[in-house]
């Protein structure tokens, strides 16, 4: 894994406070447009529409938006791509591809709920990661916050009532935890040089062709249909929501969330993501009927709560050197 982002704060000035407001706005319009698309995958599926073939469309428009973009901000970069080619194909393996293909292989064995929160487990595999591998132990003020942004989850998800887990089920999850705890410290790392756009772009393109070539060997299905969809009773055309899927949940979705990650570190931004189950419970409601009860949304706001703290604990991070193994 590449080195991440130091998280330790700068000195507080303008710019420093102008970095984290900026951060924060592009960490929470990811994570809303992140949480759009499983609202909008929901009227696809319904229709007949397969996960693996939704997934595939999503990534590979995201793809082809921000190429010529991206190769517009990799120019006279090319040496530079090249030598962080690994690095690119990890990010598109795992942070896109990876962590994509196995949440959908979760949800086809046990309830999206538990899934859901296996996967945004990865917040604390990113501390985790930190501490030992980069010598960053969190301080108490931190490891409050993410017991509490973690209590929060679970009141968003409605777990309380009881879920029963598939053993198989619930590695697929592990796996997509990994795949989305690799997306927050890659796109964080601002070490390797690669503009946001251009990790983006590249980690996309990896991304759809990996999936496409998932879906040729027989591993991911692809069924399509052009039924047209509904979304709080209104009937669209079947390819709106695969272009809001490609254009919104993903492609702005995807470089939001890098540009967040290299202004707030990994470990903020991984922590501000946990938003993404609040928005995707809004989405559910305005797009699907489905009404958030007030247990939701009391677990909505101690996922702010535990962010907060979380900031505020990246104050008392304390630093060592890593154990070599």
């Amino acid at each position: 894994m590449t080195t991440v982002t130091n998280d330790t704060p700068a000195a507080p000035d303008v710019a420093a406070g102008s970095r984290l407001v900026t951060g924060l706005v592009l960490a929470l319009v990811s994570a809303g447009t992140f949480g759009l698309s499983g609202a909008l995958a929901r009227g696809l599926l319904d229709t007949g529409w397969s996960a693996g073939a939704v997934v595939l469309v999503r990534i590979g428009l995201a793809a082809l938006v921000v190429l010529p973009f991206g190769l517009v901000a990799a120019r006279g970069r090319w040496s530079l791509l090249r030598r962080h080619a690994g690095t690119v194909v990890l990010y598109g393996g795992l942070a896109v591809a990876g962590a994509q293909f196995c949440y959908f292989s979760a949800v086809s064995r046990m309830q999206v709920g538990p899934a859901l929160l296996i996967e945004y487990t990865a917040p604390a595999a990113v501390v985790v990661w930190l501490w030992l591998r980069h010598g960053q132990r969190p301080g108490r003020v931190t490891l409050i916050g993410a017991a509490i942004a973690v209590a929060g989850l679970v009141l968003v998800l409605d777990l309380l009532s009881g879920a029963d887990l598939d053993p198989i089920g619930v590695l697929w999850a592990l796996a997509a935890m990994v795949g989305a705890a690799t997306y927050f410290v890659i796109s964080a790392d601002e070490s390797n040089g690669l503009p946001p756009l251009v990790l983006a772009t590249g980690g996309l393109v990896v991304g759809a062709v990996l999936l496409a070539l998932l879906g040729l060997v027989g591993l991911l299905p692809m069924e399509a249909a052009r039924a047209d969809t509904s979304y709080a009773g209104r009937e669209v055309a079947w390819w709106l929501p695969l272009v809001v899927l490609g254009l919104v949940t993903a492609a702005i979705a995807y470089v939001t969330g890098i540009a967040a990650g290299r202004r707030l570190g990994s470990r903020l931004a991984s922590f501000v993501a946990l938003t993404e189950v609040v928005a995707g419970v809004v989405w559910a409601w305005v797009l699907l009927d489905e009404l958030p009860r007030p247990v939701q949304l009391l677990g909505g706001v101690l996922i702010l709560v535990g962010v907060v703290a979380v900031k505020a604990g990246e104050r008392t991070v304390v630093h060592r050197e890593p154990v070599v193994a």
